[in-house]
């Protein structure tokens, strides 16, 4: 009978050990999804890269998630991997044989993390997404390998005047965000702006970029000339559409000279270049690297772009230059490079507004001045305090950089207006 208790007792004691290990292992696992819900959802943020900021946005799961990259044209690309332990988190990639790491740490409401890729590790801070409302229509216009998708804004009224809106230099995307400046929406708001003001615009992701990231697969195939011919494809599409009394081109930066010459193609009633560069571009390139490269770089980005102005591609490139001339971008330059915007400007027939910023720390006064010259009947028109992404900046460079990254600014205040006076102007208004 003793022998009895003494094993009842143990079985009791032994019963109740196991209760505590599973009540405690049920409480760790319950703090371990408390603390997992709190991932659980998108987010979104900026890679802190050496040539400027990359925004991503991740979309985690329990199990599961993705990574985008809008300006890369990368859009939910599945993780391999995904680990939460109370209030950590990592993720693993493997992107076309390149593994891609995300280690962070939920705090304060945010993800702080680290971004490794190919040896390198980045800051990256992730804040819950905001979703953006969609207030525009999707369209299709056929051009050379396809069909290039665009961005329809319609006016308040119809029918109504409409423009084709082209963004600027590199990754630059539909509403004038970009992967190395930020995100800071200025095209968007014109767009949404001169919808309000009874005017329609088209904007759109180059080839090779976003939405259209599909058109281009090597960097090289790229030209400036098929950035011409998809602007003209889009222009002469919407002067068949009865749906518009007058088509107009707004160009901010590149996006001016692309404009230029489209105009040129197809008769628009009006151009609006926003930003323009009024001299070649080896001029404007020289011009913007004096100040930031060592003697013998500057001299080698001269004798680059001297050849590459002859039609001659340099194989042999400086690491320190690479990011600017490397052979598969040298294509494009070379086909950019034999365009004078002054001398193309004064080949169009259209009406023409310049708009120059006086804080625009990439185009100056001079390229707005140098553009009147090629066209004495051209407007010209100056917004004070104006920097390059179209808000209100100071001179002061390190605070001017901290707009192109603030989409919570509204543009300049004399931007829209002076805009839709232009392009109204030629319907009587």
């Amino acid at each position: 009978m003793k022998r009895l208790l003494v094993l009842c007792c143990t079985l009791l004691l032994l019963a109740a050990c196991g209760q505590k290990e599973a009540t405690a292992e049920n409480n760790e696992a319950k703090r371990e999804n408390t603390m997992n819900e709190q991932f659980i959802g998108k987010w979104e943020g900026n890679i802190e890269t050496p040539n400027g900021l990359l925004p991503i946005i991740v979309d985690l799961q329990k199990d599961s998630g993705t990574l985008s990259v809008p300006a890369q044209g990368l859009s939910n690309f599945p993780f391999n991997s995904v680990k939460y332990t109370g209030n950590q988190v990592t993720v693993s990639i493997n992107l076309n044989g390149s593994v891609i790491a995300i280690n962070g740490t939920f705090k304060n409401e945010q993800i702080e993390a680290t971004f490794q890729q190919n040896g390198g590790k980045f800051p990256l801070l992730l804040k819950a997404y905001k979703e953006e409302p969609v207030t525009y229509e999707t369209l299709k216009i056929p051009v050379q390998q396809g069909d290039l998708i665009v961005a329809l804004q319609k006016a308040s009224t119809t029918p109504s005047p409409v423009a084709v809106m082209i963004a600027g230099s590199g990754p630059t995307d539909k509403d004038g965000n970009s992967a190395i400046a930020g995100k800071n929406n200025s095209l968007k708001m014109i767009a949404e702006g001169l919808a309000q003001e009874g005017i329609a615009t088209v904007r759109y992701d180059k080839r090779g970029l976003g939405d259209n990231s599909g058109l281009l697969t090597k960097e090289e195939d790229v030209n400036f000339d098929q950035y011409v011919e998809d602007a003209v494809q889009i222009i002469q599409s919407l002067q068949a559409d009865k749906a518009y009394t007058s088509v107009h081109v707004i160009g901010h930066s590149e996006g001016s000279l692309i404009g230029l010459l489209a105009a040129q193609k197809t008769g628009v009633e009006s151009v609006v270049s926003i930003a323009g560069a009024g001299r070649p571009m080896d001029e404007v390139l020289l011009e913007q690297l004096k100040g930031q490269l060592a003697p013998n770089l500057f001299k080698e980005s001269t004798d680059i772009l001297t050849a590459l102005k002859q039609g001659e591609q340099i194989k042999n490139i400086s690491p320190q230059l690479q990011a600017i001339f490397r052979p598969s971008v040298q294509p494009f330059l070379i086909s950019m490079l034999k365009y004078n915007p002054a001398t193309e400007l004064g080949k169009v027939k259209s009406r023409v507004l310049l708009v120059q910023g006086t804080t625009d720390l990439q185009v100056k006064e001079v390229d707005a001045e140098t553009l009147k010259k090629g066209n004495q009947d051209a407007k010209l028109l100056y917004m004070e305090g104006m920097n390059h992404v179209l808000k209100n900046a100071p001179a002061d460079r390190a605070e001017n950089l901290a707009t192109y990254a603030d989409p919570t600014l509204p543009l300049h205040d004399e931007l829209l207006p002076a805009i839709e006076q232009f392009i109204n102007n030629d319907n009587g208004k």
